[in-house]
């Protein structure tokens, strides 16, 4: 069935950064049959409850954005969380959709599937070519079950199951809890205070020579409405701008933007995480998407957003 503005489509996560930006989306777009529930009303780690749910309601589209995601502290001390939490929840979505009846799903993944040293830029062929990074196997792989069990199922039974690779991701509703955050709400945080209370030092973690890519998460969102209206043939997708920076040059950037200047000191007993995460995105442009990569008007949406949810 195609997709059109009465379509029924069930976002698991809207709370989240990214499940709240494509609902946003599908507001702003006219979709009038959006489903969510919060997570007093449907724990999607009980199987039985999510299974009852998915059967009542026959969505016809369903976006996986719930997942136990964090930074690297987060990573390494609930590696056990991380594993069990993220199989839990897409095999109850994704088995629970197929025996609901449900035709399309989208499942949320991560540029950190891919190995530690992957050759760059990412290519979609590269998965399971090498090992991955140790900081965030737990999630990594549990990933990697969720975009093959996808594949897997669109395959054997005639659905059109796919998933979507983001970079790091920022904007409204970030995380900005340093022992879960990712490295740039954490540098907008700790570069906001610095100015605040007169501070003369940021602290980053590792050498800050590791390259990562950004894309505001409103733009991800756009990528993911507009694959939901496309039939693709590969199992999964990067969606990315195609370009990374070292993390002191993102430290660098902020402090520019904010008008503060910091020295950096850096953590070396902390880990880097991957030397450099960039993604290939030839495949998703041949469908006619190009990202869009405002830097300036994202930073100010997102930072007015801090300002609001963190004083």
């Amino acid at each position: 069935m195609q997709l059109n503005k009465k379509s029924k489509i069930f976002i698991a996560g809207h709370n989240g950064m990214v499940g709240s930006s494509i609902k946003r989306k599908l507001d702003n777009n006219g979709y009038t049959n959006i489903i969510t529930k919060n997570k007093n009303e449907l724990d999607l780690l009980n199987q039985d409850k999510t299974f009852k749910f998915l059967k009542r309601y026959k969505p016809q589209y369903v976006i996986i954005a719930a997942a136990k995601v964090g930074g690297i502290v987060a990573n390494l001390k609930y590696k056990n969380k991380f594993i069990y939490e993220n199989l839990q929840i897409q095999n109850n979505l994704i088995h629970g959709s197929y025996l609901a009846g449900v035709k399309n799903l989208i499942l949320l993944g991560s540029s950190c599937i891919y190995p530690k040293y992957c050759k760059q830029p990412m290519k979609e062929e590269y998965l399971l070519t090498g090992k991955l990074e140790e900081t965030n196997d737990a999630y990594s792989i549990a990933k990697i079950a969720g975009i093959k069990m996808c594949e897997y199922y669109s395959k054997f039974y005639g659905l059109n199951f796919k998933s979507l690779m983001p970079p790091n991701l920022y904007g409204p509703n970030d995380n900005y809890n340093l022992n879960e955050s990712h490295f740039y709400p954490a540098l907008i945080k700790k570069i906001h205070e610095a100015k605040i209370k007169n501070k003369k030092n940021l602290q980053i973690w590792g050498s800050g020579k590791a390259k990562r890519e950004l894309m505001f998460v409103d733009d991800f969102a756009d990528a993911v409405v507009f694959f939901m209206k496309k039939k693709i043939k590969e199992p999964y997708l990067n969606i990315g701008t195609g370009k990374d920076f070292s993390i002191k040059w993102y430290a660098n950037l902020l402090m520019k933007k904010f008008n503060i200047k910091l020295r950096i000191i850096y953590d070396k007993s902390k880990p880097d995480g991957m030397p450099k995460k960039c993604l290939d995105i030839s495949l998703a442009k041949k469908y006619g998407w190009s990202p869009k990569n405002n830097f300036d008007k994202a930073l100010k949406i997102t930072y007015k957003n801090f300002l609001k949810n963190n004083n």
